[in-house]
């Protein structure tokens, strides 16, 4: 972090995801397009360098507060996806270990029924050797019987025992056979576990390098570019809120499901708490690990990733957003927040920031979707009332945010 003369830590700004990007939505394009353009600000006169020399070539020009805002969403950006992959594989990991265990217990007693079926056979084969369970003698006593009734019981008693030998035997082989195939699984799932670690080792290393990039940046800039930067953001914000607001798009239902509104009141206690990429809880979060944390605390299971929210759950347009819907956000949707009305959001925004309310626009918007599709609204809603500083703090500082092990 770049300081002031004063000593002051100087940070870029609050209230929401650094705008990167296009905003697929046309009104919120042109106002961060706006906002840009009137903010990238030139040298001031004294720094500007004297001219060079006709036969030494001109110094290059400081960049401008527009190309260092770019500069530092693409970092950002590039540090978010990499952190939504390495939490699609840290959910694909749990899986695998979850069918690994499975696997294994299902092995432990096929080998048990395995041992069964072996011990019976060779029962079996005991008895044969010793003469007791032979063939030909009861044949032999049954033809030469001279009771008939005699005959017949003896007879389905041959039945019987040769019934229960070849049932011996196909237990035996289908036992084998399960254990074998069991086997085999266990095997290709221990593999295959063994891949998603080391993909994972490989997604966690590219988290720290681009949050690394960040850090480099944010040192390299003095306390000025820092505050300009803040200046321009919060301009874009603020001029691409107000067009949205003013569109009118934002006239759904201000009243959530019974489960939405657990799911704010599960956010609302979250406020404060430290974003930590790959973190879903209890003391911190990243941004879908406090969506996929609110719905889950409102009974409602949904994927861990912002992608695979943006994937999978049904999709709602603006006009029909109501609190406790998920907004998504950037083409490749790799940020996510929980809408709670009044064109407001809570999300958890990046390295540095903490669990907050931003404006719905803070970011590029892709679109929204709803854990709760087909759940009537509450008859009557108020949004409780925010805590003291809920929007106050800053989204872009960085701090060195602890990395899962």
């Amino acid at each position: 972090m770049a300081r002031s003369s004063l000593g002051k830590t100087i940070t870029p700004h609050t209230g929401g995801e650094l705008v990167s990007g296009r905003f697929v939505r046309s009104v919120c394009t042109a106002a961060l397009m706006a906002g840009a353009t009137s903010l990238a600000l030139p040298l001031p006169p004294a720094a500007a360098a004297p001219a060079a020399p006709p036969d030494q070539p001109s110094a290059p020009s400081a960049p401008s507060v527009h190309t260092l805002l770019t500069r530092l969403q693409t970092l950002y950006r590039k540090a978010e996806e990499a952190t939504e992959t390495f939490n699609a594989t840290e959910e694909k990991l749990k899986k695998q270990h979850q069918r690994v265990d499975a696997l294994n217990e299902e092995l432990a007693t096929a080998r048990v029924a395995l041992t069964g079926s072996r011990d019976a056979a060779g029962r079996l084969a005991r008895e044969q050797y010793q003469g007791t369970s032979g063939t030909l003698a009861p044949y032999v006593s049954v033809l030469l019987s001279p009771d008939p009734q005699q005959a017949l019981d003896r007879g389905h008693q041959i039945q019987r025992a040769a019934g229960q030998r070849a049932a011996t035997v196909g237990r035996l082989t289908k036992d084998a056979k399960r254990a074998s195939d069991v086997a085999f699984k266990a095997r290709e799932a221990l593999n295959e576990q063994q891949v998603l670690a080391a993909k994972q080792k490989q997604q966690r290393d590219k988290v720290r390098k681009s949050l690394g990039d960040v850090e480099k940046m944010l040192a390299s800039l003095t306390g000025k570019q820092l505050a300009d930067i803040q200046r321009l953001e919060q301009k874009n914000i603020g001029e691409a809120q107000r067009a949205l607001l003013s569109s009118g798009r934002l006239s759904g239902s201000t009243r959530p499901s019974a489960a939405g509104r657990k799911a704010i009141a599960y956010a609302f206690e979250q406020f404060g708490k430290p974003y930590v990429w790959g973190a879903a809880g209890p003391d911190a979060f990243d941004c879908s690990g406090l969506t996929s944390q609110a719905w889950a605390h409102a009974g409602d299971t949904i994927p861990r990733t912002s992608q695979e929210q943006w994937r999978t759950l049904p999709r709602v347009a603006l006009d029909e957003l109501r609190p406790g819907d998920l907004v998504v956000y950037f083409e490749d949707a790799t940020h996510v927040a929980l809408y709670i009305g009044n064109g407001l959001v809570m999300q958890a925004p990046r390295p540095g920031g903490s669990v907050k309310v931003s404006p719905i626009a803070a970011n590029p918007l892709l679109g929204a979707v709803r854990p709760d599709a087909g759940e009537a609204p509450l008859r009557s809603y108020e949004l409780p009332p925010l805590p003291e500083g809920a929007s106050n703090g800053s989204d872009a500082g960085y701090g060195s945010a602890t990395a899962p092990s």
